[in-house]
């Protein structure tokens, strides 16, 4: 007997649960509920029609109801909405929103997918103002650019720091408008951490964003907001981008279970409380196979798997869910940004022991005109060395090194393996060692206390407190730019220099990415000195680490000058 499956909400997680379907069993009636008008559409890709690189918006629409029902045989029916499910008698309430008539559909299973809603504060004074938007679907990107051309904007204030935020930043500005970008929290960007995060901080503010950190919004008017300390920003029109909350309220309403991080909860299957009733994506809580706790993560990505294993349950084909990591990656200007797995601000909250590597080699041979430094952070348990997570940061392919960090996450692999890895090379894609060779290397020594660190979060302090500091670049290297009270001790003399070092005190070392540094330690331990650290991250990550905050709080320098190259 043909099954009649209804699916509540289209885009990633709906549309292909719809479609699975119908690959599954061509005799089954399928229909997508979908109350916008488009029902698969390029989410992550409508900030990019603000600045043109996305010049139609009609193109954002990947599929309308007519091809979904010549294709794939699915009935999908935008503008309308499912306001109630009956579960006793398994039928749903639908709204036309065009005409204002319900009606009711049964179902033998049941999909829901209504996704997570912009986050729109009521405390916030003016938040309902004409020139407030948000970002959703193609409608609401559609009409931020109407808005913005339509009445000659100049001035765009952005709320918030996350994906969302920082691509709709961009995007405005490219499109050559003023940009201010307000976060609450003193970073953007909350899967990377603070160390990492100030090298997309500079690029903001390098690319003339007014980067406003650590403050909040409290009113919006027609042409400034606000902020909680009492500086006021010019904006004629606002883009709140804070974050989302999943659409559970249909769930709710009809008795289904919802989980401890507010989405609905499902099993390893995706089928909630209802055995009757799968969901997926940004509206459900997930397992993180790193915590082991319930999580939420709305990205493509996951959606679509759900999709797809939701859709075989129903069939009663078996299901692996492999829990969710969080692998992710966007463009900010000049920089790319990738980061998977726990962040260290996770493994502090989860109680994980951990440790971390923060190297800078270049991303391909340095003698290649397009080679650049790629800032490398890798996250490792102790003392197991299984792979916890690594972000990347650089102007060449940052994603290619957290897909490979990815899949060692999945494959519980450890340093051990990661150092073991063979991978492609050529001068003008990588180094014979990769960086994420590298990096398995170093955590590797430190693991196993070959050498002691300390990471640039603490070098302020350490010259605040006079302490001794090496560095190991050659004069030339040096006079560019160095600590301020750190002693040049170029690698090519130490042997020579040698009784110039204190034996009895901590000894920091120092150079551009590690390399010599670390040379030096390893030189240095076999005369017999053992109060060596190394400076994780070295001149050129320490650079990255103090600019921003030195600009915008005036702070002394601890560097005389800063070197980004």
């Amino acid at each position: 007997m043909s099954k009649r499956i209804l699916v509540v909400g289209g885009v990633a997680g709906g549309a292909s649960a719809a479609a699975r379907a119908r690959r599954l069993d061509e005799s089954a009636e399928i229909i997508v509920f979908e109350k916008g008008p488009h029902v698969s559409f390029s989410n992550c890709a409508l900030p990019f029609h603000l600045s043109g690189i996305v010049e139609d918006v009609d193109s954002l629409v990947l599929m309308d109801p007519e091809t979904f029902k010549s294709q794939y045989n699915i009935d999908v029916r935008v503008n309308n909405e499912v306001v109630k499910i009956n579960r006793d008698k398994k039928t749903i309430l639908v709204k036309d929103l065009n005409t204002g008539e319900e009606y009711e559909e049964a179902y033998d299973k049941l999909v829901l997918s209504p996704g997570a809603s912009p986050i729109r504060p009521a405390s916030i004074e003016g938040i309902n103002n004409e020139n407030v938007f948000t970002v959703r679907n193609v409608v609401d990107i559609d009409n931020i650019n109407t808005y913005i051309k339509g009445n000659n904007i100049k001035d765009v204030a952005v709320i918030g720091g996350g994906f969302i935020g920082l691509e709709v930043a961009e995007n405005l500005r490219l499109a050559g408008l003023n940009v201010a970008l307000v976060e609450a929290l003193d970073q953007v960007m909350a899967p990377f951490d603070y160390d990492m995060v100030q090298i997309l901080h500079k690029e903001l503010m390098d690319q003339g964003v007014d980067l406003i950190l650590s403050d909040a919004v409290k009113k919006i008017g027609e042409d400034h907001v606000e902020l909680q300390s009492g500086r006021q920003v010019k904006a004629e029109a606002v883009v709140l981008a804070i974050g989302v909350r999943p659409e559970t309220k249909l769930a709710e309403e009809a008795g289904l279970e919802i989980g401890e991080t507010g989405g609905i909860k499902v099993d390893h299957n995706y089928r909630t409380s209802d055995k009757d009733i799968y969901a997926v994506g940004d509206a459900i809580e997930v397992y993180n196979r790193l915590t082991h706790k319930p999580t939420r993560l709305a990205l493509a990505g996951p959606a679509q798997r759900q999709a797809r294993s939701a859709a075989d349950h129903i069939y009663n084909m078996t299901v692996r869910n492999n829990g969710v990591i969080g692998s992710s990656v966007v463009q900010v200007f000049d920089m790319n940004a990738a980061c998977t797995g726990l962040n260290e601000k996770v493994c502090k909250a989860n109680g994980i022991s951990y440790d971390f590597v923060y190297i800078i080699p270049q991303d391909m041979v340095g003698l290649m005109p397009n080679s650049n430094p790629l800032h490398f952070k890798l996250i490792f348990e102790v003392p197991t060395g299984k792979i916890l997570g690594a972000q990347a940061i650089g102007r060449g392919n940052v994603d290619k090194r957290i897909d490979v960090i990815a899949t060692l996450i999945m494959m519980n692999g450890t340093l051990e393996d990661l150092k073991e890895l063979e991978l492609c090379y050529a001068p003008t894609f990588g180094t014979a060692r990769d960086v994420v060779n590298h990096a398995a290397l170093v955590g590797l020594n430190i693991l196993n206390g070959v050498f002691k660190q300390v990471p640039v979060t603490k070098v302020r302090e350490l010259v605040e407190n006079d302490a001794y500091i090496i560095d190991v670049r050659e004069k030339d290297e040096y006079e560019a730019g160095h600590i301020i009270n750190a002693v040049n001790i170029p690698l090519s003399e130490l042997r020579q220099r040698v009784d110039e070092i204190p034996k009895d005190r901590p000894v920091y070392l120092h150079c551009r990415s590690s390399q010599r540094s670390y040379n030096a330690i390893m030189a240095l331990q076999h005369m017999g000195f053992d109060n060596l650290y190394n400076i994780s991250g070295s001149f050129l990550g320490l650079s990255y680490y103090e600019y921003f905050n030195d600009q915008v709080t005036g702070r002394k320098k601890i560097v005389t000058e800063y070197n980004f190259k």
